[in-house]
């Protein structure tokens, strides 16, 4: 069986009203912020549908007992947010997910060549082959910050298959790198757009992320 980059961009119309708003650039940072955060909630809620392993239970109720089916408390999940505009993302994520370890990696990406480096990396050495992680990174735009953060992953035991990316924006070429050096990753998006200028920035995109969400 081939696999395949699966892409998701959900219907959900607070989504896309959250969009709006980080498009918008009239919207100040604060508000920019909780869109960002809103979308790091209901993104990650699509993408944890039927992904997280449950388990069938007996309860008792105040009045009788009852089945319940519960999330399996033995699932090791992660979320790795690409520092700095994915914070804002994890700001949301979090409140689906309270009890999931985080660990940060810091990427920057050299305005001239655009490649991508590490300078900040909280990864450990090594994880269980079975964890579930969730990447939040806003912005998917060359490909090179996302493929580098799916390096350290992978080299640290983790299977591409249990990775689900939360972005707000993605541009082809980054879906492009993902779909042929992970064919078996999952990611969810608010919109795919139609690609970058010649500085390697998303059209029509929503500026600068990280500068947006902190005021910087």
């Amino acid at each position: 069986m081939t696999l395949q980059l699966r892409v998701y961009v959900p219907p959900h119309p607070l989504i896309k009203h959250w969009l709006g708003v980080a498009r918008d650039a009239s919207t100040p940072p604060p508000l920019f912020k909780s869109a960002m955060v809103e979308l790091g909630r209901w993104l990650t809620y699509e993408a944890i549908r039927d992904w997280l392993p449950t388990e069938d239970i007996m309860l008792q109720t105040p009045l009788a007992p009852c089945p319940a089916t519960m999330v399996n408390p033995d699932v090791q999940l992660v979320v790795v947010p690409i520092l700095r505009a994915g914070l804002a993302l994890l700001e949301g994520a979090q409140t689906l997910l309270p009890v999931a370890s985080v660990y940060h990696l810091g990427l920057v990406r050299n305005e001239e060549t655009l490649a991508a480096s590490c300078y900040l990396n909280k990864l450990p050495k090594d994880f269980n082959p079975n964890t579930r992680v969730i990447i939040t990174d806003p912005m998917l735009a060359t490909g090179g910050s996302i493929m580098l953060a799916m390096a350290e992953l992978t080299q640290r035991g983790i299977d591409p298959a249990l990775v689900r990316i939360i972005s707000v924006v993605a541009a082809p070429p980054a879906l492009q790198k993902l779909s042929s050096g992970y064919p078996s990753l999952t990611l969810y998006t608010a919109m795919i757009d139609e690609g970058l200028n010649s500085k390697g920035y998303i059209v029509p995109g929503l500026g600068d992320a990280g500068d947006r969400s902190f005021g910087t």
